[in-house]
């Protein structure tokens, strides 16, 4: 087994400076999307995965890997969506195993509702605040842990 090296100084001020802005910032977008719309951030992303959709459709299984749910929060949350009638789940046509959550109207009316309040205060809480050559760095390396985090299963 390989020893674990310590984070340096500025390591651990990333570190740090990663876990508690994501946090924060997550906290605040969350706050306010809730209050404009009542809609969480979590619906939101289902959302907007489905829009980008064709036929504005999914896999429950893969919406949960984009989202990073398990299997059981992701039925917890379409459900409870279901129930607002923002989206709607249908058996899948290729594979009656497996399920689609698909959008409905009323969910794609509610996104086009909350896109510009939340678009603002994304831009009002994180892009504001960065110059064009911070916001390339910033998406460089986001993208680049993302991909590694998805490997790594």
């Amino acid at each position: 087994m390989s020893e674990t090296l310590p984070l340096n100084a500025v390591e651990l001020r990333a570190w740090r400076a990663v876990i508690d802005g994501s946090w924060h910032l997550q906290t605040r977008l969350d706050d306010e999307l809730r209050a404009d719309t009542g809609l969480s951030m979590a619906d939101y992303h289902v959302l907007v995965l489905l829009s980008e959709a064709p036929e504005r459709r999914l896999r429950m299984g893969e919406i949960a890997s984009r989202l990073v749910f398990s299997p059981s929060r992701l039925t917890y949350q379409i459900s409870a969506m279901e129930k607002r009638g923002l989206v709607r789940r249908q058996p899948c046509p290729d594979d009656r195993r497996g399920s689609e959550a698909v959008l409905t109207e009323e969910g794609l009316s509610a996104l086009r509702t909350a896109a510009a309040g939340h678009l603002t205060a994304v831009r009002r809480y994180l892009v504001d605040d960065l110059d064009e050559t911070e916001t390339e760095v910033l998406a460089r390396v986001f993208t680049r842990l993302q991909a590694r985090l998805r490997d790594a299963g």
